[in-house]
């Protein structure tokens, strides 16, 4: 069986990505960061897309972050970019884990449009309260980082693009050691059958809201990240039509390759920035193009790209189905 890249690799190549953003042009930075932001958020899509379930309403923790971090950086003065990270992961994962036994209890359709009922309540109630800005939403100040406070702009740019690839990346690696894990194998089986699941003495309400509130923390971070970006909140980030971009990058990535969702993020923005910069009235057209072109060849994923390769160079005919599937998963 082929080896996987040892753990202290990956690590270096996180913080090697990191390290390139001091060649990136400034205007780069920028986009970087939201692409590493929307990744982390499609990550978990995919992490719980894995059970067979997909979540139209993620704008809803990705709000709950950004708008944590923004009132308690404003009511205590927190302005450390990591701890902001760590609050927004938190604000997330807390309503992640209030809302998930509660909505682990459906599946298909009906998980997704009630994801996305809550995440329009959620805007709804935003929109209508005034002590947080109505639709306008409020500002936040500068983030720093270890008490270092950035004065040049390209520098505190470089300093929030680290932190969100770096952030990003240990939860790529982290996902990575969840799908081949025992609750990631659980996570499958409980796609393809759950009734078999629960035969076994494994519930799949536990394994879907685990799923649920892991991909609820990292929506909550990568909401927290989008605020220090941006320096501004306001109820759009809790609007279907952002939830929507972030079901778009899980899509393009697939649900079985962690660097695709990296990939797909990153191809997004690019298409987007330069399809706005060259075609500002027709730019979400291209978009669809693109997505449409990525479903018709592509209808697994960028990631079936290497997926595809990987697995007929680890299939064994000579073992049962099921221990070859277990074989090819634990490959990845």
């Amino acid at each position: 069986m082929k080896q996987h890249p040892h753990l202290l690799l990956m690590i270096l190549l996180v913080a090697a990505a990191a390290l390139f953003g001091r060649v990136l042009p400034t205007w780069t930075l920028s986009l970087a960061t939201i692409a590493a932001s929307n990744a982390l958020i499609a990550l978990g899509i995919v992490i719980l897309a894995r059970t067979g379930n997909v979540s139209f309403g993620q704008g809803l923790f990705y709000a709950a972050g950004g708008y944590g971090v923004a009132l308690i950086a404003n009511a205590w003065g927190i302005t450390d970019a990591v701890a902001q990270m760590l609050i927004g992961a938190i604000c997330g994962g807390l309503l992640g884990l209030v809302i998930g036994p509660f909505i682990a209890r459906y599946s298909g359709i009906f998980f997704g449009m009630l994801t996305l009922a809550l995440s329009m309540v959620l805007y709804g109630a935003l929109v209508k309260t005034t002590a947080l800005g109505g639709s306008d939403g409020f500002n936040i100040g500068r983030p720093t980082l270890f008490g270092i406070v950035f004065t040049d702009t390209r520098e505190a740019d470089f300093m929030l693009y680290a932190v969100s690839v770096i952030t990003t990346g240990l939860a790529g690696i982290a996902a990575r050691i969840l799908f081949r894990s025992e609750l990631g194998l659980a996570s499958l089986a409980v796609r393809e059958n759950n009734l078999r699941v629960e035969y076994l003495g494994i519930s799949s309400n536990w394994v879907i809201t685990i799923n649920f509130t892991i991909a609820a923390i990292f929506a909550g971070a990568a909401g927290a990240f989008a605020l220090m970006a941006q320096r501004h909140i306001d109820p759009q980030f809790a609007y279907w039509t952002t939830s929507g971009e972030f079901v778009f990058v899980a899509v393009l990535a697939g649900y079985q390759s962690v660097a695709a969702v990296f990939v797909a993020s990153l191809a997004l923005e690019l298409v987007r920035s330069f399809s706005n910069l060259y075609l500002p009235n027709t730019w979400q057209l291209v978009l669809g193009i693109f997505l449409l072109a990525v479903i018709l060849f592509l209808p697994r994923g960028i990631g079936s790209l290497w997926i595809r390769q990987r697995r007929k160079r680890t299939y064994n005919p000579a073992l049962p189905p099921i221990a070859g599937q277990a074989q090819r998963e634990a490959a990845r």
